[in-house]
């Protein structure tokens, strides 16, 4: 097997654990990301401390990696297709542009022939009273670009929309109607390079304060409504002609039909389970997905739970430490914060007993 090198633009803690399960395989491993004492450059082979769109940043990165991939969805599309034209980049630039835009991500997921909240462009301050007064006076205000774990939102149930268009920016908006939904999942799917898509079981998500807290697996659903989230994560996948890990979150309504929320064409929080539940997790996957190498089993080992450590949650590693059946994976992070994503815990709930 060639010894190849994979670059990663974004040096978070998926950046980190990208390079890790690279290492695995023998694959050495370039991140490009402007913070120096990032997490992934503690296990990287070398870091490129520049800034995500620097030209020549990007044409070093280039000439050293046979492959280019990245952690997070808001990399600079111009800069994703720079590379492009030069080394392989997986996932293609086009799951780039269509994730950065919720607006856009919306219409290309019905295009998909699969449903989503009704939703509404928001442009000014009428065009936001208008979209509520077509939702019952009742949504989720979001930024178009750039929100994540709950940022850059706001939640309608009735009441005055005075000012709000200005409260998020006064920029590009969308209103999403509400959603009547029992529970969220989510699915985490690869595709290789020869069209082929393997799936992990859907995990049952929960959130605290826009930050994903807790992935359940398996997940309370039927096997209706799992067949349904790999189908649709298939038909996003080959309309994007994919190539790597994509998380794909829904919910769950009370007849058991799935409304897509959004992709993200990266790696996913909600699939951390793989690494302590799976022979091979989805770091690994991603890895052998860009690679070229074959599709690994995804069918878990154990039932299992997984807690996002955030902020002064890191102080209880002592007490993870101490239970059994427990991984636990730090981020290699100096400082907690409000917020900030520390590590994160996986409990094996025992093996699976049956395999479909």
């Amino acid at each position: 097997m060639n010894i190849l090198t994979i670059g990663i633009i974004g040096g978070g803690q998926l950046g980190r654990m990208l390079a890790m399960a690279a290492a695995r395989l023998n694959f050495k491993t370039i991140v490009l990301e402007p913070q120096a004492d990032c997490p992934a450059a503690q296990v990287c082979n070398r870091q490129i401390v520049a800034a995500y769109d620097n030209a020549a940043a990007l044409a070093e990165l280039a000439s050293l990696c046979d492959i280019v991939t990245y952690e997070f969805e808001n990399v600079p599309v111009g800069a994703a297709e720079e590379l492009a034209r030069t080394v392989a980049v997986y996932p293609p630039p086009k799951a780039l542009s269509v994730s950065q835009d919720r607006l856009v991500e919306k219409t290309f997921i019905n295009g998909c022939g699969i449903r989503t909240a009704d939703f509404r462009a928001v442009d000014s301050q009428s065009d936001l009273e208008k979209a509520l007064s077509e939702f019952s006076g009742k949504g989720v205000l979001k930024t178009r670009r750039f929100g994540y774990d709950g940022k850059g939102q706001k939640l309608f149930r009735g009441e005055s929309a005075d000012g709000a268009f200005d409260v998020l920016g006064g920029g590009a908006l969308i209103l999403e109607s509400l959603v009547n939904f029992e529970r969220e999942i989510s699915v985490i799917a690869a595709r290789f390079q020869d069209g082929s898509v393997v799936c992990y079981d859907p995990a049952e998500n929960v959130h605290l304060n826009g930050i994903l807290h807790t992935s359940t697996v398996p997940a309370s659903i039927s096997e209706s409504t799992a067949s349904q989230a790999v189908d649709a994560a298939g038909k996003i996948l080959d309309a994007l002609d994919y190539v790597g890990i994509i998380g794909i979150e829904f919910f769950v309504l009370p007849d058991g039909s799935l409304v897509a929320n959004e992709i993200a064409p990266r790696v996913h929080n909600t699939g951390h389970w793989t690494e302590a539940a799976c022979a091979v997790s989805q770091f690994e996957q991603h890895i052998r997905a860009i690679s070229a190498l074959p599709a690994a089993d995804s069918r878990r080992h154990s039932d299992c739970v997984m807690t996002n450590l955030i902020g002064d949650d890191v102080d209880s590693v002592p007490q993870w430490l101490g239970k059994s059946d427990c991984v636990l994976h730090l981020y290699g992070k100096s400082e907690a914060r409000a917020g900030r994503k520390m590590g994160h815990v996986t409990e094996l709930k025992g093996a699976v007993k049956q395999r479909s």
